[in-house]
């Protein structure tokens, strides 16, 4: 994968005959005690000496698919006007990136929980992408989609999925159990690279590498997530495959090695 350009906000690459941008949506704070640790410590309990509440930043990061002859997908849109006024701002990065919203014409959900579904309309409530004609989602995550009311004029759209699915020929649908009903990975293979676009298979980089066996407060099925992401963590190493996380720190996309008990990741660049 070769990186063509990048900004604090964005990040275009090519492989093969596709070409992908990261975008950021913005960033959250939030306390480090969402963390947990297998003893039942929680990050806070864990900084010593006790201070301060630390906090923990989470990247917010959305990803466009452009492959000649297929429609454009936006996998994951980030929160729109629905969270702190930190994010929200996809549309921005995708000014900046001089990609037009209405050529968006497929977005593919990750999971349904708000920092990545309401995107759909921006912050001040306009349909971000005029020419939306599918929203894909796993199966397991409508009916939480279909909980968000300000949403409800887009459930025409959507289009449940299955592990194993093809929403369009290169790319395939992974089921990521644990961290929320119907969580779904997208795995692009260009023929040069495997990019695996995981969702919430990590929430703090700094943490969660090094200590994959860390959990996160959010995760429906903490036991779960913990065994999908050392499991895909050890696949992504032994395959070189690309991991593009919502919630890596910018670009969003990089590369795992293994690094003692845990792993490493270096951005792409």
């Amino acid at each position: 994968m070769k990186v063509l350009s990048q900004s604090a906000n964005t990040m275009a690459c090519v492989s093969g005959s596709s070409k992908v941008w990261s975008l950021c949506d913005g960033y959250v704070d939030l306390p480090a005690r969402l963390l947990r640790y297998r003893n039942g410590k929680t990050g806070r309990q864990a900084v010593s000496p006790p201070q301060e509440e630390p906090l923990v930043r989470l990247s917010v990061n959305c990803f466009l698919l452009d492959r000649a002859g297929s429609d454009r997908i936006l996998i994951d849109c980030g929160a729109g006007g629905s969270w702190e006024p930190s994010m929200g701002h996809l549309e921005e990065a995708m000014a900046e990136a001089g990609i037009d919203t209405s050529s968006i014409s497929v977005v593919a959900l990750t999971h349904a929980h708000g920092d990545h579904i309401n995107g759909l309309l921006t912050p001040d409530g306009r349909r971000t992408f005029g020419n939306l004609s599918k929203i894909v989602i796993g199966e397991d995550a409508v009916a939480e989609f279909l909980a968000e009311p300000r949403l409800a004029d887009f459930r025409p759209l959507l289009a449940p999925i299955r592990a194993g699915d093809r929403p369009v020929d290169h790319l395939l649908a992974v089921a990521i159990p644990g961290h929320a009903p119907g969580h779904m990975g997208y795995l692009l293979s260009t023929g040069e690279d495997d990019i695996l676009f995981c969702g919430d298979l990590i929430h703090v980089p700094a943490a969660q590498f090094a200590r994959p066996e860390l959990t996160w407060a959010y995760d429906a099925d903490e036991t779960m997530a913990r065994d999908s992401r050392i499991r895909l963590l050890q696949e992504a190493a032994d395959a070189q495959v690309w991991l593009a996380g919502a919630h890596l720190g910018r670009p969003g996309i990089g590369r795992i090695v293994k690094a003692g008990r845990g792993y490493g990741f270096i951005p792409a660049a």
